[in-house]
């Protein structure tokens, strides 16, 4: 077991070694993985935003539930009951009193609410499903509307369909460019090892008389095209970071114009950890096709 390890230490080592040998073509190297990897994840960090602007813009995505107007307060505590029992996702109970500020309180309405003899509004439930899909908002909209003392019940359908499909789109355009820049970036792993064969040529083959295996052959490529792409995947964290921190400013400018609450969210470190796993396995796969092709075909 400790041999084995000592293996892939001095393995991964040598990987270094030859990394920190030529910084310049490292960096370059570094930059092509890194911008390879930050397109696609920048692609699905903006459809994720404009996802999380469309739930908190209003009457997008969300289900508005009125209740009638001679309905006391047990009846909206019975529906809130029905809510909590089996929660679609998250809501609030909008009171009427509360309906009729925010109507007093607007610039074009307010003066015809503040004229009104009595409240007209009635209490209500804003609901924000978990599932926003349009058939499972069709489904909840109808069931919804089936409950004791619920008037109506709001959904705009084609807007939900609409998005539905721009949001389907777009990840499906993120997901082939994903696909075509991680063809580009195993592609790229796979011309630096084979240079790197060629450099080491008469090295590979004094330890190929010695009696060394493949396996052994292979396992500094493999790491060196491992740790590669991992630092590429960590180059392409910071790329992404630091594109949100040049158009957030921008980004809150914009919502307040539109005096809306959404901001800009950057990748967290999660997605961070998944860059640099993406990078070292796409790296790894570059270095073991091209290793591989190599000792099948050392001419």
């Amino acid at each position: 077991m400790n041999a084995w390890l000592n293996q892939h230490l001095l393995a991964a080592r040598d990987a270094a070694r030859r990394l920190i040998a030529s910084p310049l073509g490292t960096l370059l190297s570094l930059c092509v993985i890194a911008i390879a990897l930050t397109l696609p994840a920048a692609g699905w960090l903006l459809v994720d935003n404009v996802q999380r602007t469309a739930r908190s813009a209003a009457g997008i995505q969300q289900i508005s539930v009125f209740m009638a107007l001679d309905a006391d307060r047990k009846a909206a505590e019975e529906i809130a009951s029905r809510l909590k029992a089996n929660p679609p996702g998250d809501w609030r109970f909008v009171p009427r009193e509360e309906a009729l500020k925010r109507l007093q309180g607007g610039s074009r309405m307010g003066d015809l609410a503040a004229g009104l003899p009595r409240n007209p509004l009635p209490d209500a439930f804003v609901v924000e499903p978990t599932d926003t899909s349009p058939a499972a908002m069709e489904r909840l909209a109808k069931s919804i509307a089936d409950w004791p003392r619920v008037a109506h019940v709001q959904l705009d359908t084609d807007w939900v369909r609409r998005f539905d499909a721009f949001v389907r789109i777009g990840k499906l355009f993120v997901s082939l460019l994903a696909g075509i820049f991680g063809a580009a970036l195993v592609l790229a792993t796979f011309n630096t090892i084979r240079l790197q064969i060629l450099a080491h040529a008469a090295e590979i083959e004094v330890a190929r008389l010695i009696g060394a295996t493949d396996g052994w052959i292979r396992r500094p490529f493999a790491y060196y095209g491992a740790l590669q792409g991992a630092l590429g995947g960590l180059l392409a964290f910071v790329f992404i970071n630091a594109g949100k921190w040049l158009l957030a400013p921008s980004i809150a400018e914009l919502a307040q114009l539109y005096d809306a609450s959404f901001s800009l969210q950057g990748p967290s470190a999660a997605h961070g950890l998944l860059l640099v796993a993406c990078g070292a396995l796409l790296g790894w796969i570059g270095a073991f096709l091209s290793v591989s092709l190599s000792l099948r075909d050392p001419k």
